[in-house]
């Protein structure tokens, strides 16, 4: 017998399937899932937007299973991946909308046990409803899912996978230090305006965050967007202002600076309506999405009867449904007296139709251009909650709308979640009837989470401040306070909603919401964003993309992991120690 037949002969041979969904997957993937959720919500309240946690999750995976643990299944980490960025799921559903319930100061009548309940009944609700769709959108229309194929290419690199894990481990001790310095000395800004003699109202303070510099490097060329925003207030905007002698005098600053008057009184009212109008112009120009995803939806029901073996059963499917309607309409009738089974149950029955709709919508989306209008959706949804409502102003029953629609938040979010993923397991060849179960399993979690940091968050910081931006859920207060008529500057609301439509229809996905979010957005944060989107052109210019990839990815997904569970015990150790 030849050496290399002797050496041969001596591997393990493996019989039967590979490990896919394991008590350590699960495990794993609850404990990555729940680092991811709250970095992820913690960005989403400071930036007004999130990122999709499946390619953070498989490399985290790599360095347990693998590193740690000793696994080599790639289908293990897949289903690892799945759990985890179920529980992320929750992150940003409920911090585009529930957050909106401390900015108006009704947080007395939220219940959070309620609040939780529902939020896990719609996260079930949207699984059930898409699951029907994965042949449709998969098998048949071959849908990219971008972020799909990403994470399924990390998953079949083993070896690139554990070393973008250290990469990803180095940089988030790096970030973390740095937050923590920054937070325990009070430098949270640096005032390089002051020092090179730029005027006040052009706001030349960057904010110490390496977290905002990972983001904009993983956002890369549509990140010059945000900025834009930004950029066009404060270093176009103010000194024409300035030069045609339009700025406020001393006494109509009341003792503020003029930068902050701009905020507070120009730039910030401005960019909620472009928000709004960005957000919903977006959801017009995804009706030839709407068309193709009934047409899906209607191709799925003519063989649901046939749903394969690979599939979790239909019955399981329509009773999951039923069980989370009920359980929207009881947090509905319970909230205050006022509403009545018949209105409440309406409620849920709008929330349950909208759920389907934007759903599949999202997914569609998702599918074929990588970006979803999940905030213009929750917006319409909650608004048509809150007219169902209509005659009953008070604050329990918007409460209660509000509560509604962050589950139907977190359901269109699981929805768009699990199709990806499911994408990315029929690359690899993972089982997608495992991976649904692994979502189900996901879906507890998150909730608790996310309402945790919220709360947290608002008694250490205070939502709706600089310190706690909370971009879109401010943007749907606003839309509340004008739907009671509030005293709001619904000219400013009208102007910039006129100009985010306007820049939405310029074919751009999502045009009108970055720039929008630019000018929302303090603008030290901006600053400090556009280094990170610097450095993304130098680098991929330079190294190449491949290089971005491999080293540039998983060093910004740590720089906001780090920074992010810093954040959060410090805003712990703050309420706790108070």
């Amino acid at each position: 017998m030849s050496e290399q037949q002797s050496s041969s002969s001596k591997q393990p041979v493996r019989h039967g399937p590979y490990p896919e969904i394991t008590v350590p997957a699960v495990l794993t993937g609850y404990g990555i899932g729940a680092v991811i959720n709250v970095s992820i919500g913690y960005l989403s309240l400071m930036l007004g937007f999130s990122i999709e946690g499946s390619e953070l999750a498989a490399i985290l995976g790599f360095l347990v299973l693998r590193g740690i643990l000793g696994r080599h299944s790639i289908i293990e980490n897949n289903i690892n991946q799945t759990l985890a960025s179920a529980v992320n799921g929750a992150a940003s559903g409920m911090m585009f909308s529930l957050p909106a319930i401390f900015i108006l100061g009704y947080q007395d009548h939220l219940s959070i046990p309620l609040t939780v309940l529902g939020c896990i009944a719609g996260g079930v609700m949207g699984i059930a409803f898409i699951i029907p769709l994965r042949k449709q959108m998969i098998d048949f229309n071959r849908l990219a899912f971008p972020g799909g194929i990403a994470t399924a290419t990390i998953l079949k690199s083993p070896g690139a996978g554990m070393y973008k894990a250290k990469l990803l481990l180095g940089a988030a001790v790096v970030s973390g230090a740095v937050h923590f310095l920054s937070k325990s000395t009070g430098v949270e800004d640096v005032n390089l305006g002051a020092i090179l003699g730029m005027p006040d109202y052009m706001n030349g303070i960057w904010y110490v965050s390496l977290m905002t510099i990972g983001v904009a490097f993983l956002s890369g060329r549509g990140g010059i967007y945000f900025i834009v925003g930004g950029f066009v207030c404060y270093w176009f905007l103010a000194p024409l202002l300035s030069d045609i002698g339009l700025m406020p005098t001393a006494g109509e600053l009341e003792g503020a600076g003029i930068a902050g008057w701009l905020r507070s009184n120009l730039f910030r009212p401005t960019g909620i309506g472009m928000l709004v109008g960005g957000a919903l112009t977006g959801i017009v120009l995804a009706l030839p999405l709407v068309v193709s995803a009934i047409r899906s939806m209607q191709d799925a029901a003519k063989s649901k009867a046939n749903l394969s073996r690979d599939e979790m059963p239909i019955q399981m499917l329509y009773m999951a449904v039923l069980a989370a309607f009920v359980v929207l309409a009881v947090i509905a009738v319970t909230s205050t007296e006022e509403m009545g089974i018949g209105r409440g149950a309406l409620m849920a029955a709008l929330g349950t139709l909208w759920i389907w709709v934007a759903g599949v919508v999202l997914s569609e989306c998702i599918g074929r251009t990588n970006w979803s209008p999940l905030s213009g959706m929750t917006l319409i949804g909650i608004t048509i909650l809150i007219f169902v409502a209509s005659g009953m102003s008070n604050q329990a029953t918007i409460v209660s709308s509000i509560v509604v629609g962050a589950a139907m938040c977190v359901a269109m979010s699981q929805a768009t979640d699990l199709m990806l993923d499911l994408k990315c397991g029929y690359l690899v060849g993972g089982v997608p009837r495992k991976q649904q179960i692994a979502q189900f399993l996901g879906t507890w979690l998150g909730p608790i989470l996310t309402i945790s940091v919220i709360l947290i968050l608002h008694k250490a910081y205070t939502m709706g401040s600089d310190s706690l931006p909370a971009p879109q859920a401010s943007a749907l207060a606003g839309v509340i306070d004008g739907i009671l008529g509030g005293d709001v500057p619904m000219h400013q609301y009208l102007s910039g909603a006129g100009m985010g439509s306007l820049l939405s229809l310029s074919g751009i996905g999502g045009l009108g919401v970055l720039v929008g979010l630019g000018f929302y957005l303090p603008f030290n944060i901006v600053l400090t964003y556009s280094i990170g989107t610097l450095l993304w052109f130098v680098v991929h210019y330079t190294k190449g993309s491949r290089w971005s990839d491999d080293i540039g990815v998983p060093v910004a997904a740590g720089l906001i992991v780090g920074e992010a569970l810093v954040g959060v015990v410090y805003a712990m150790i703050v309420v706790f120690s108070a």
